[in-house]
């Protein structure tokens, strides 16, 4: 058997297949007699090759229309590069094509093009050039100083020795702030506390009650950046006047911080301004119901209540100021605090190279007992 009864064999087995199917696809016109015997005319004078790839091109709708369950066609990804690719090698393929019309396929072939050289023009990733330690120190400083632009980060970087380029660090800047919030146009309170501490004081008012539940008043000035407590006053009629007072007793001969926190009571007033300006101190006022704008002062309110003020009862003015002040020298020169990475406001002196025995420990009672300074014997 030739090559061309192999031919004959096979395409009247695809007519055969089509007429049995011919229910299921209302799209399959059946050819006429006459278009019958002029195709099997022009087939003699055809070549080989593009018999056998007629051939496969019909056998591939076959395929599919076989697989169909219903009435609409549905076209796998194999399906459709199958029959793009005979439609390739076929000059006549349009009048082979039955199922689709030509220019599904010509759409086929168009997202395909798109698709290859969509690929072909991302190129194979390369290796990183620079270190992952250089990456993720410029992702840190990227987080670390929004302000920071690329050519900032470059230089910082080269002063480490590291030498990037200004696009391979804009490069990884972008992914290390994608997803993060806006930058603030003003800085927090935190942040201006932190950058002033050495240079600001804080004040405040604690309010507690004496044996016959009199109302007594405890005022404090407190340095943030050293937590030491700069000075104290007891009274139970607190007033503008007063409190100017007491400004002017913790700042003699005009030695005061930069900034004075308060509160906006009133006995805060205008006098109180006045002498503040005088000796070059700016009052910031807290905003209403803001508490954490004075936090560490409020902090300390908290530690006198708990370490003194509920342990104790209060029998006078008098007697108050002295458990008041002993507990400041305590505050002050002995106890340590956790703000300041638990060192002392005033050190006294620093630890000793070598630790002698625990019988030359020292330990001081404060407060009747209350609490207890550790010292080593000298």
């Amino acid at each position: 058997m030739n090559w061309r009864q192999l031919w004959n064999a096979g395409k009247q087995q695809v007519t055969c297949g089509l007429q049995q199917i011919e229910t299921q696809v209302k799209q399959w016109i059946k050819p006429a007699p006459d278009r019958q015997i002029t195709g099997m005319a022009t087939d003699l004078f055809r070549s080989k090759p593009e018999l056998i790839a007629e051939n496969a091109f019909l056998r591939q709708q076959v395929i599919v229309l076989k697989r169909q369950n219903t009435g609409r066609l549905a076209l796998t990804q194999h399906d459709r590069r199958v029959l793009v690719m005979l439609a390739s090698k076929l000059r006549g393929w349009k009048d082979a094509l039955h199922i689709v019309k030509p220019d599904t396929v010509m759409k086929w072939h168009r997202q395909g093009f798109r698709l290859f050289w969509r690929r072909k023009s991302q190129g194979q990733p390369r290796k990183p050039r620079i270190s992952p330690e250089a990456i993720a120190l410029i992702k840190e400083m990227a987080i670390e100083n929004r302000r920071w632009g690329s050519p900032r980060i470059r230089d910082e970087l080269l002063k480490l020795g590291f030498k990037v380029a200004k696009r391979t660090v804009q490069k990884y800047m972008r992914q290390a702030r994608r997803g993060l919030p806006p930058e603030r146009t003003s800085q927090t309170w935190a942040t201006f506390l932190a950058n002033h501490a050495d240079e600001i004081w804080a004040c405040d008012f604690v309010q507690t009650y004496d044996l016959f539940f009199r109302t007594i008043f405890v005022f404090f000035m407190v340095e943030l950046g050293s937590r030491r407590v700069v000075h104290f006053g007891v009274t139970r009629s607190p007033s503008d006047a007063w409190v100017t007072q007491q400004l002017r007793e913790a700042t003699p001969f005009g030695e005061g911080p930069r900034f004075l926190i308060c509160d906006n009571d009133g006995k805060f007033g205008d006098q109180f301004e006045r002498v503040a300006e005088g000796s070059g101190i700016d009052v910031i006022h807290t905003p209403p119901y803001a508490p954490k704008a004075n936090s560490i002062c409020e902090r300390f309110m908290g530690s006198v209540r708990r370490e003194l003020l509920d342990h104790i009862l209060i029998l006078s003015e008098r007697h108050l100021q002295r458990k008041v002040k002993e507990y400041v020298q305590y505050f002050n020169y002995a106890r340590p605090h956790q703000g300041i990475n638990g060192q002392i406001p005033i050190p006294s002196s620093p630890p000793p190279p070598i630790l002698p025995p625990l019988s030359q420990l020292r330990r001081i009672p404060i407060l009747g007992g209350l609490h207890h300074d550790y010292q080593w014997a000298a």
